[in-house]
């Protein structure tokens, strides 16, 4: 249902987007980019075969900005609101699709949460929308400030990178112009630091009334890993971009605030203050380890995610001291979920491998590898940064990252059950044998 939900929603965006009206003084737009855009709008990723704001119409733009929110809130939350709405009851099969969805644990809090998502949904994006007027009606007008407000408020907290700041002369500039701007940077942050944190992590610290020592094991996970990783990349970004060209002219509170947001937005949310392409090598291979990490489980984010990351981590950790049990503070992780976690790791570099392989092999250019990963893995973890090769792809390189987008929203685990569920049936234990290995 998750796999074919997400099918559905790219399918219906690009019949919509390869309409002549969508596309601003009649420009041509091939299917193939209609449907990049919107497998790239509703797997909340943000790359683009176009500028958004110079080729798309405004019925383009509202198109795109309606499949990034309705993918923000999940396409099982609107098949179970629409449920609540009209029969009152959902049965168990939906149920347990929409908490899987939402990383939700309990069946019997399923309308507190559903309520929680829609509502803190609303909540933040019209609390980041109302802050980013204060800045962009006086740059852009009453009209286009409020507009452009409440787009950059949807897609930052939905994860997807997508901005309407564009001009003819200037086009996929990001929020480049705000660079120095500690209300856009920080407004922008936060909401993607929201957005990544997960439906269920929001529920929990409600729930728990703020009181850390009471918050589920997850949500204390989520909560330290992603404090931690914004902190220590935070500092290796200053550190590794001192001498940063775009850098030369800032103080250091600037550098600091420029430092914060490429520490932020690899995770998974696709916007830019400074140009990836004028990344150090080192701060290149940073923000490609941050958008493969990715955010929370249940969120808007993608990725590996962050509680993948954690049960890895502690599990190498563990065998290393030779320990049989994986602990977490005052907690022991199962080995099953260790199991799916490298399960998930195995995939995802596997993926890459055969997708940056294949498309190296397609394009016509040479010394493109660092491109082409980049962009693979932007994909594949639903970021949408990208070292400006998005435009330059040839049909059969789109069709492969569309195809990691799609991989990356619907999970990869939930992609790899899906395609790969058997009928059940009493599992024969073969005899146990030694294999040799590190």
């Amino acid at each position: 249902m998750l796999a074919l939900s997400y099918l559905f929603g790219m399918i219906l965006g690009s019949v919509l987007l390869i309409l002549p009206f969508a596309t601003k003084d009649g420009q041509n737009t091939t299917y193939i980019n209609s449907l990049f855009t919107a497998a790239s709008a509703v797997s909340l990723t943000g790359l683009a075969p176009y500028d958004t704001a110079t080729h798309w119409s405004l019925f383009g733009q509202l198109v795109i900005l309606f499949l990034i929110q309705m993918s923000g809130l999940g396409f099982m939350t609107l098949v179970s609101t629409a449920f609540l709405v009209f029969r009152h009851t959902m049965s168990l099969s939906t149920r347990n699709v929409f908490m899987l969805d939402s990383s939700g644990g309990n069946l019997s809090g399923i309308k507190t949460l559903l309520k929680r998502i829609v509502l803190g949904t609303l909540i933040f994006e019209t609390a980041g929308a109302l802050l980013l007027m204060i800045r962009f009606i006086p740059d852009y007008g009453a009209g286009n400030g409020i507009y452009f407000s409440v787009w950059h408020s949807v897609s930052a907290f939905c994860n997807a990178g997508f901005d309407v700041l564009g001009t003819t002369a200037n086009k996929f500039v990001s929020l480049s112009g705000y660079v120095n701007d500690p209300l856009v940077n920080l407004t922008i942050c936060a909401l993607i630091v929201l957005g990544g944190l997960g439906f269920a992590v929001w529920s929990d610290i409600l729930d728990c009334k703020l009181n850390f020592k009471k918050f589920q094991l997850n949500t204390k996970v989520v909560l330290i890993v992603n404090a931690t990783l914004i902190v220590s990349s935070c500092a290796l970004f200053i550190l590794f971009e001192w001498n940063n060209a775009e850098y030369a002219s800032f103080s250091f509170g600037e550098k600091l605030l420029a430092s914060l947001f490429c520490s932020i937005t690899p995770r998974t949310a696709g916007f830019s203050t400074v140009s990836s392409t004028s990344l150090s090598d080192s701060g290149f291979l940073l923000t490609t380890v941050l958008m493969f990490i990715g955010g929370s489980s249940g969120s808007t984010a993608g990725g590996m995610r962050v509680g993948t990351f954690a049960v890895i981590i502690t599990g190498m950790f563990a065998s290393f001291r030779g320990k049989r049990d994986i602990n977490i503070g005052k907690r022991r992780i199962d080995h099953s979920l260790l199991s799916r976690s490298l399960a998930i790791l195995a995939a995802m570099l596997m993926i890459l491998i055969v997708s940056v392989g294949a498309i190296c092999a397609i394009q016509p250019e040479t010394g493109i590898f660092k491109e082409v990963t980049f962009e693979c893995v932007s994909a594949l973890s639903n970021t949408g940064l990208s070292m400006d090769f998005t435009p330059k792809l040839k049909t059969a390189s789109s069709i492969i990252i569309i195809i990691l987008m799609y991989a990356g929203r619907v999970g990869i685990l939930t992609l790899g059950l899906a395609l790969g569920q058997t009928k059940a049936t009493a599992e024969i234990r073969r005899p146990v044998d030694n294999l040799l290995i590190g």
